[in-house]
């Protein structure tokens, strides 16, 4: 069996010109991941998103980003979706006064930090979680995304 290497699939559901083009994304989701991984990236609009926060959440809004998990595949990479909703992430941009480039990578590492494990459901877990995202999107270029916001 061949080692396990890392994969992304980059599907754009969403016309919005902000989405930023295969290159970028690439580098990120590599700064983001630890281990190898088999990760499909979809970019979608504000319907495709709220339906799917309902359907799996059971929330019923457009939501920014959505990790869908389904374990390793044979060759022991991680596998999984991570779900982009484009509207929202410009809406979120603009309110917060953020760079959108720099609002699509924290997302972006955001979801593949959840693929990997990671969670902010209790305090020590999203400090330990909020401090990777700061380190990885440093390491991007990118400023803290939790300062004064």
């Amino acid at each position: 069996m061949k080692p396990a290497r890392t994969v992304l699939a980059i599907q754009r559901a969403s016309r919005a010109s902000h989405i930023p083009g295969d290159a970028r994304l690439r580098a990120w989701a590599r700064a983001a991941l630890s281990r190898p991984a088999v990760v499909t990236l979809r970019y979608v609009a504000a319907t495709e998103g709220r339906r799917l926060n309902r359907e799996f959440r059971g929330k019923d809004y457009a939501t920014n980003v959505l990790t869908f998990i389904y374990g390793r595949d044979p060759a022991g990479a991680l596998s999984g979706d991570v779900v982009i909703c484009a509207p929202v992430v410009a809406r979120e941009a603009r309110e917060q006064g953020k760079d959108v480039a720099a609002h699509h990578a924290h997302l972006l590492v955001h979801g593949l930090l959840h693929l990997q494990g990671h969670d902010h459901e209790r305090r020590a877990e999203a400090a330990r979680m909020e401090r990777l995202e700061r380190e990885i999107l440093a390491r991007l270029g990118f400023p803290d995304p939790y300062a004064g916001g």
